[in-house]
């Protein structure tokens, strides 16, 4: 199984994304994908989302994680590309993408790759406001999910 694992600054393009996943690949039927983008807070209007991580140790974790995936579907492809720096509201933050032979292995790798990098990649945010900036603490919720696996 090959994979990709990016963490930078720049937005990306989800089509060149896409056709890397199955190019040259007759055996894979399926590909499933997460997208995910900064969101507006309920509470006060949002202004930005800043993310840092640990450069190195987050890329090894996010391999770490792929691998356990590998483990435990069979896969073809994965990738994993996480935005960091100042990002805006309906920015893109989050690419994850699998191609396997079924769709089965895909949304459960793509879903199982998502949830531990909600909860064991070192990446930290913080909400940026008009007045104010709070890092966001990790929800129960992601937690409770990853412990599922």
């Amino acid at each position: 199984m090959d994979y990709s694992v990016a963490v930078g600054e720049s937005d990306f393009d989800v089509n060149a994304m896409l056709s890397d996943l199955h190019k040259d690949a007759p055996q894979i039927g399926a590909v499933a994908s997460f997208l995910g983008v900064v969101r507006a807070t309920p509470d006060q209007p949002l202004q930005a989302l800043y993310i840092e991580h640990y450069p190195g140790m987050t890329e090894a974790e996010i391999v770490r994680i792929i691998e356990q995936a590998q483990q435990r579907w069979s896969l073809n492809y994965v990738q994993v590309y996480h935005r960091v720096g100042t990002l805006g509201v309906g920015e893109r933050i989050v690419w994850v993408a699998v191609s396997a032979a079924h769709r089965g292995d895909a949304f459960q790798a793509c879903e199982f790759v998502m949830d531990y990098l909600k909860t064991r990649a070192t990446f930290w945010k913080k909400e940026i406001f008009s007045d104010s900036q709070r890092w966001v603490e990790q929800r129960d919720s992601d937690v409770q999910k990853m412990q599922s696996w």
